[in-house]
């Protein structure tokens, strides 16, 4: 007895999520515009920014979109000092001056301990002053200010160095100057503004003269006037 060979039935493709780890088939994933990444349906939403349906991203790139970046509370010192790297070396801010840079207000141990403000890299005040080049110098509790030192100079981002210009083996000659040719009219042009000037001249010519103001009415007047028909 002769057995038929079974059908082969070949099993989907299958994929794994990249948000919740399960596996489903090729059907039910779907490709985030984003990242480019397969995800399920379960894992993606609308694109946040347009809204639009079509569109669709991963719950990590929508969340990336929607919330804003972190910044830190003494990120602004930071900028600050970088700024002022390319002026000074030494820095003298009050505390309150340091509230309005940070656009918050300093912690009360700031103005009663001096160990708030040793140059330590562990604390993230610290390592505002530390990371653009400063430190501490000298700080005064009873005044209310403190002192920092530039120790380096941090470069920002897109620094380029500049190059030294080479000098010029050859001394520099302008191009000579080429005085522009007075452009004459053609032969042909001249001709015929001499023969359009001749024909204005004949039609003036053989036009008929009419003594004082007289001047008699066109074919077109005419015929739009004619006082011996009557209106209709």
């Amino acid at each position: 007895m002769d057995y038929l060979p079974l059908p082969v039935v070949q099993m989907p493709f299958k994929d794994e999520c990249g948000i919740c780890g399960r596996v489903f088939s090729y059907s039910y994933l779907k490709r985030c515009q984003r990242c480019k990444r397969l995800f399920c349906r379960d894992c993606m939403v609308p694109d946040v920014s347009t809204g639009d349906p079509t569109k669709m991203l991963c719950l990590n790139c929508a969340r990336r979109t929607v919330s804003p970046r972190s910044v830190g509370k003494y990120d602004p010192l930071r900028r600050y000092l970088m700024f002022r790297a390319a002026f000074t070396n030494a820095v003298e801010l009050h505390f309150a001056k340091i509230d309005g840079i940070i656009s918050d207000n300093l912690p009360m141990s700031a103005f009663r301990n001096e160990k708030w403000w040793n140059n330590s890299s562990s604390s993230c005040h610290a390592k505002s002053w530390l990371d653009a080049g400063w430190r501490m110098h000298e700080v005064n509790l009873l005044e209310g200010y403190v002192v920092f030192q530039k120790v380096k100079s941090v470069r920002t981002k897109g620094y380029r160095k500049k190059r030294s210009r080479k000098k010029a083996k050859k001394p520099f000659t302008p191009a000579p100057y080429r005085f522009p040719r007075s452009r004459k009219i053609s032969k042909t042009k001249a001709a015929k503004l001499y023969a359009r000037l001749k024909n204005l001249e004949r039609k003036r010519a053989a036009m008929p003269k009419y003594r004082g103001s007289f001047k008699p009415k066109s074919a077109q007047e005419k015929r739009m006037y004619n006082p011996e028909e009557k209106p209709k």
